[in-house]
């Protein structure tokens, strides 16, 4: 058996991670149902990238893909992500999340895949009833995507019994950085900054957030990939620290001087200002620390100065092609 099969590669996780595989090295069968054309692209220049167009939710397809590929390993990404995407489309959401997982189980219990690094979230909790909390904290999510991904990760215990399926589940918590997709904070504070445009949040100045730069979320499921011997089964990986949305956006706007204010209004965060966040806080990474050497390498000031001059790069190089 070789290669890793990575689901979703074509999202904002599942990409920066098939990239940094691949340039390590390493055989990849990147599994994507929609966003074809950056998979395409990074694989014209990385030769040990398959891209694979098909869907988790068509189980024979999925089944014939795992009897053909035989991955040593799988990172599932593929997701229907986010609060407000599951409350638009809650049937979808748990077809999609859940029985996609699903499919992923069985062909890999049918064909010899032992390993799964299942990407999870914070939402599994729901309120946090602690500024800083780990992984025994009890899981008690609010919304429909919370509970999907904590149906996966229930799931994956229950084929670690029955066919000795390791699922490995990463918790991250809002990761961002260069060329994030959806306009939510903090990117949407950098484009804001960057290209010279005013911002309001309307509420949620007091809101604490673990947000994670992509690099470091990236390596922290490479971390668990790669360590052979797990004594757990989820692993926090994050920043560690929780700054609040009035901290994000001064940090922010001392990256562009003189550029017009970015500012957040009062009272918790609401997720298109009408569905409120639950409480949040700092994700403590001591147990991915200790297992497999995880150390988040940005800050949130790190993080987001490396967002913003990404975006500026991206800005110029827009300007000169015009």
């Amino acid at each position: 058996m070789s290669g890793i099969l990575i689901t979703g590669a074509g999202g904002f996780l599942g990409l920066a991670i098939t990239r940094a595989l691949a340039d390590r090295g390493e055989a990849v069968f990147a599994l994507e149902s929609g966003r074809l054309d950056r998979l395409t692209a990074l694989a014209s220049t990385r030769p040990s990238v398959e891209v694979v167009a098909g869907d988790i939710c068509n189980a024979a397809a999925i089944m014939r893909l795992f009897a053909d590929t035989r991955p040593r390993a799988v990172i599932h990404c593929a997701a229907i992500v986010g609060v407000l995407a599951a409350l638009d489309t809650p049937a979808r959401l748990f077809r999609v999340n859940v029985e996609g997982s699903i499919n992923l189980f069985e062909a890999m219990a049918r064909h010899g895949t032992a390993r799964i690094i299942h990407v999870s979230s914070e939402e599994i909790y729901g309120n946090f009833t602690a500024d800083r909390i780990d992984e025994t904290h009890c899981p008690a999510p609010l919304y429909g995507y919370g509970v999907s991904k904590l149906t996966v990760e229930h799931l994956g215990r229950g084929y670690r019994v029955t066919h000795g399926l390791e699922c490995i589940n990463i918790r991250t918590s809002w990761v961002y950085g260069p060329a994030f997709p959806r306009d939510r904070v903090p990117m949407n504070m950098v484009r804001a900054a960057a290209e010279g445009q005013p911002l309001h949040v309307p509420c949620g100045a007091e809101s604490r957030i673990d947000h994670t730069y992509i690099d470091d979320a990236v390596a922290g499921v490479l971390g668990a990939l790669d360590h052979e011997h797990h004594v757990h089964d989820a692993y926090h990986v994050a920043s560690g620290d929780s700054p609040s949305l009035a901290e994000i956006a001064d940090i922010v706007a001392d990256l562009a001087p003189g550029a017009p204010p970015i500012t957040v209004g009062p009272g918790p965060y609401k997720h298109d200002g009408r569905i409120a966040m639950p409480r949040k806080g700092a994700l403590d990474c001591t147990r991915a620390a200790e297992t497999f050497g995880y150390e988040p390498k940005f800050d949130i000031h790190r993080g987001l100065q490396a967002t913003f001059e990404a975006h500026r790069r991206t800005m110029d190089t827009a300007k000169g092609a015009v």
